[in-house]
């Protein structure tokens, strides 16, 4: 497998409409109101959302393909402070997604240190992101990558307001 990682364009708006939406729905969905995982999805994953993401000046997509294919991407965001801690320079990884056909491959770590070293490029010296308390698998993915738990937070899916695990690499 050989993994190859670029940053989105306008083009690849509705491929990660409807990556995002399906990666959503298969991790999410088991464990949550379908009514709330829907309205998240409408909010979230529209191709206007994804459009509106990867032409904004303090967001980074980064996609990573396999054969060409859309296997996972990762969002960050330069912009948005990490909460209860005021050290500069952390960029947000908002979104991290891999596809379930793709777990177990390496992509996963792939994709963290190809972000973690394009976040470095653009200024970041540190990354924070959050991780639902419900995500065991996640959370070790995290903790090997060297991320640490700094505190909880508060993710809404749909109208259900979800705790987080704020977790921290290079704090």
């Amino acid at each position: 497998m050989t993994a190859h990682f670029r940053l989105a364009t306008v083009a690849d708006a509705a491929t990660l409409s409807r990556f995002g939406a399906d990666t959503f729905i298969d991790w999410y969905l088991p464990d949550n109101d379908p009514e709330n995982v829907q309205l998240h999805v409408q909010q979230t994953y529209s191709e206007q959302h994804q459009t509106a993401e990867i032409t904004d000046p303090g967001q980074y997509i980064m996609l990573g393909t396999i054969d060409g294919v859309l296997a996972g991407y990762t969002l960050l965001r330069t912009a948005t402070p990490c909460p209860n801690h005021s050290t500069p320079d952390m960029a947000e990884i908002r979104r991290f997604y891999v596809g379930r056909p793709w777990h177990g491959t390496g992509l996963a770590m792939a994709l963290m240190d190809a972000v973690v070293r394009y976040g470095h490029t653009i200024g970041a010296h540190g990354f924070w992101l959050t991780c639902w308390e419900r995500n065991p698998r996640a959370l070790a993915f995290y903790a090997k990558c060297g991320f640490h738990q700094v505190g909880l937070t508060t993710f809404t899916v749909g109208t259900d307001v979800q705790t987080d695990h704020l977790l921290a690499l290079g704090l």
